[in-house]
């Protein structure tokens, strides 16, 4: 089990820390989402995978009644943090990654909802209680938003950032540039 003094990790680090090739793909990725340390990123990659393994114990057991209820409940979890759509079959589990997880992070979702110019801001507005989600101050940008809680992100009420002319506030006009851009993407997708 393991001491309480020392609780196990939850994520796997990479077998070997040195690998050219895995270098390569997570320093751009540690560049786009503005990750502190490669920690988060492999906190992510093994939360990924996590899933993957659920989703493969459960498509080879198909019969039992057991199975049936933890594969309800995965897909349950999957659809409420958006990774999957409602009646997608649960192989779709199976190509989940990494760049999927990070998309869900409290910290990305700040800058796709236009409450930060950048990650790195978006960052420094979470740790310093900046932002509300569901009228709940969250100071951890590694905090996986759900698809409910995604409208209810916000400034917090304390922060000086609720005032329209605060200096490092993102402005409203590209604010309502990328919604009308996301509406005519939602509206293309729902033509198809």
């Amino acid at each position: 089990m393991g001491d309480i003094r020392r609780p196990r990790k939850k994520y796997q680090t990479p077998s070997h820390p040195w690998e050219a090739a895995r270098m390569a793909e997570e320093k751009p990725l540690m560049k786009e989402y503005g990750l502190s340390n490669k920690r988060d990123l492999w906190k992510m990659s093994s939360y990924a995978k996590t899933i993957a393994i659920q989703a493969k114990k459960l498509i080879a057991k198909r019969d039992d009644e057991q199975s049936i209820k933890e594969k309800e409940l995965l897909m349950q979890r999957l659809i409420r943090y958006n990774l999957i759509r409602p009646g997608d079959p649960i192989e779709t589990a199976l190509s989940l990654n990494s760049k999927d997880i990070l998309e869900r992070r409290l910290q990305t979702m700040v800058v796709r909802k236009n409450l930060a110019r950048s990650m790195k801001q978006a960052r420094q507005l979470v740790t310093h209680k900046h932002i509300m989600v569901n009228k709940k101050v969250i100071t951890s940008p590694a905090y996986l938003v759900s698809a409910l809680e995604e409208n209810q992100l916000a400034y917090s009420e304390n922060s000086p950032m609720t005032d329209e002319n605060h200096p490092e506030r993102p402005e409203q006009k590209v604010r309502q540039e990328i919604s009308e851009e996301k509406a005519k993407i939602t509206e293309n997708e729902s033509a198809e």
